[in-house]
C-alpha cells in the first residue's frame, strides 16, 4: 500500500456520541461505526450535515455494536449513497433488526406530530429517514463470530471480541499488511449481573477508547438495595415508579432486578409494565443469545414473564390512565423521545410518583436536565413541571468506570504506540488520557473532532 493508513474521526470527539471512525488504508476506506449524535441541539444538528466524506466513497462499514449512537445513521448513510456490505456480530445483526426499524418508526412518528402540532421551526418537518431507508440498511448487514478474521475490504481484515456492554458487543481489530487499529467500543463491566465479562484486547499498534466514565467511579451502592426502598416507599404512597431505560441492556437488567426482588418478597407484588416494543423484542432475544449473557433459562423466562407488555399505542396510553402502585418501564434511556415522554407528562407533576434514572445522561437531554435538578421540562413544545421525586442510580450503568476500564487493559495484550481517547465528554476524556499516560506510560491524545490522523 502505498499511501500511509490515517483514521479521521468524524463524531464522538469529546462528546459520547455520533460515533464514527474513517479508516482510510491504500485505496480502501472503511467507516468504523456510524452512530447518531444526541444531546446538545448543536450535536444532534449534525446528523442533518453531510459528513465530512462521501458515503458512496466508503467499501465497507464495521460495528462495534447497535446502540442507535453508534449504529443509528446508517439508514442515512444508505440513502446518501453507501452501497458496501455492513459488518457485525449476530448479536449486534440480531438487534439492529429491532433498533433502526424502532428508530426510523420514531422518526417518522415524530416528524408527523410536529406537523400536526406545530411545533417545529420547519413548515413541513421531515424525518432524518424513514422506515424504508433502514430497510435498505438491514439488507446490507454481513454477520459473523466473534473471534473469526472477517475480509472486510481489499487487504484489510476485521475481528470480533466480546466488549460486554449489550448483546453483541465487541471490540473491532482492523489489520492490514503490518499495521494494526484497535476500537474498544462501549467496554461492560467485569462483574455486570446479566452480561459476560470484556475479553482482553487483542495486539495493536493504534487503540481508540472509550471514555463514558473517564472521569468518575461507580458507587459501591447495592443497586438491589436502592431499587427496593424505591419501589416500597413509591407504592407506600400509591404512587408510581417511571423508568426511562435503555431498551437493550439495561431494561432487561432491571427486570431481572425486579423478578428476584419479588421472588425474595423484598417489594410488593405491584403491576410491572414494559412499555417499549423495542425492549419487548430485545428481552426476547436474550434466550436466542446465550453467547453474550449468564442467565440461566430460568432467569431469562422469570425476566421476560415479570412484566406486561405493552406492545401497542393503546396499551401505553391506558398505563396513563392507571393509578398506583405500579412500576413502567419505557424507553428512551435519555428521554430524547419514545413513549417514555408521554409517561413524563402524566406522572411528572405529582410528588407522590418516581422517577428512577439508572444510565448515563448526556448532556442537552432531558435525562441530564432531570439529574441536575430542573424544576420543568419541555415535552412535545410544552413545559412539565417537576413535582415527582427523581432518583438516579448509578450502579445500573453498563459502561465499566474508569478504574474497571484501567483494569481490563493492564490484563490485554494490547501494547499501542498511539491512543486515542473518545466517546466521553471534554472532561471525562482528558481525565482518562492524563490516567492512561500516568499508569502506562503510552501516548494518549484527545482528538478533536474532524482530525486525520496517520497510522503506525
Amino acid at each position: 500500500m502505498s499511501k500511509r493508513p490515517d483514521l479521521t474521526f468524524c463524531g464522538a470527539a469529546e462528546t459520547v456520541s455520533g460515533s464514527r471512525y474513517l479508516v482510510r488504508a491504500g485505496d480502501q476506506t472503511v467507516l468504523v461505526d456510524c452512530g447518531l449524535f444526541q444531546g446538545f441541539k448543536r450535536l444532534r444538528e449534525r446528523n442533518w450535515s453531510s459528513p465530512p466524506f462521501s458515503p458512496k466513497d466508503v467499501d465497507a462499514v464495521v460495528l462495534t455494536h447497535a446502540h442507535i449512537d453508534h449504529s443509528g445513521y446508517l439508514p442515512r448513510l444508505c440513502r446518501d449513497g453507501f452501497v458496501g456490505p455492513i459488518y457485525c456480530t449476530k448479536g449486534t445483526g440480531d438487534l439492529l433488526q429491532i433498533l433502526l426499524r424502532d428508530s426510523a418508526h420514531l422518526m417518522e412518528e415524530d416528524a408527523k406530530r410536529a406537523r400536526r402540532g406545530g411545533y417545529s421551526r420547519h413548515a413541513s418537518p421531515e424525518p432524518l429517514y424513514g422506515v424504508d431507508d433502514a430497510e435498505k440498511a438491514l439488507d446490507r448487514l454481513s454477520c459473523h463470530p466473534f473471534d473469526v478474521p472477517v475480509p472486510v475490504a481489499n487487504g484489510i481484515e476485521a475481528r470480533f471480541s466480546r466488549a460486554g456492554h449489550i448483546i453483541g458487543s465487541s471490540a473491532v481489530r482492523l489489520g492490514w499488511g503490518s499495521g494494526s487499529l484497535v476500537f474498544s467500543g462501549d467496554v461492560g463491566r467485569p462483574h455486570d449481573p446479566i452480561m459476560k465479562p470484556p475479553e482482553s484486547l487483542p495486539s495493536a499498534d493504534t487503540l481508540v477508547i472509550e471514555s463514558t466514565y473517564g472521569d468518575r467511579r461507580h458507587p459501591s451502592e447495592e443497586v438491589s438495595d436502592v431499587l427496593a426502598e424505591v419501589i416500597t416507599s413509591t407504592a407506600e404512597r400509591e404512587g408510581t415508579v417511571v423508568v426511562p431505560a435503555f431498551a437493550v441492556g439495561r431494561a432487561q437488567h432491571l427486570l431481572h432486578l425486579i423478578a428476584d426482588l419479588k421472588q425474595r418478597g423484598r417489594i410488593p407484588d405491584l403491576p410491572v409494565s414494559l412499555d417499549s416494543p423495542m425492549a419487548i423484542n430485545a428481552s426476547r432475544l436474550f434466550c436466542d443469545n446465550t453467547v453474550d449473557h449468564v442467565l440461566s433459562d430460568d432467569d431469562c423466562h422469570a425476566m421476560c414473564n415479570v412484566a406486561d407488555y405493552a406492545s401497542t399505542p393503546e396499551a401505553s396510553k391506558a398505563l396513563d390512565r392507571s393509578d398506583g402502585p405500579r412500576v413502567i418501564i419505557s424507553a428512551s434511556g435519555m428521554l430524547t423521545g419514545g413513549r417514555v415522554l408521554h409517561h413524563l407528562r402524566r406522572f411528572l407533576p405529582f410528588e407522590r410518583n418516581t422517577l428512577l434514572m439508572v444510565g448515563y445522561q448526556a448532556g442537552g437531554t432531558r435525562g441530564r436536565s432531570l439529574v441536575d435538578g430542573t424544576d420543568d421540562l419541555k415535552i412535545h413544545g410544552q413545559y412539565v413541571p417537576v413535582k415527582a421525586r427523581v432518583v438516579q442510580v448509578g450502579g445500573l450503568s453498563a459502561h465499566a468506570d474508569y478504574s474497571e476500564m484501567i483494569d481490563w487493559l493492564a490484563r490485554s495484550d494490547v501494547r499501542p504506540k498511539k491512543v486515542f481517547v473518545t466517546h466521553g465528554e471534554a472532561s471525562a476524556a482528558d481525565a482518562f488520557r492524563r490516567r492512561l499516560r500516568d499508569r502506562f506510560g503510552w501516548d494518549v491524545v484527545v482528538p478533536t473532532d474532524g482530525s486525520t490522523w496517520e497510522l503506525h
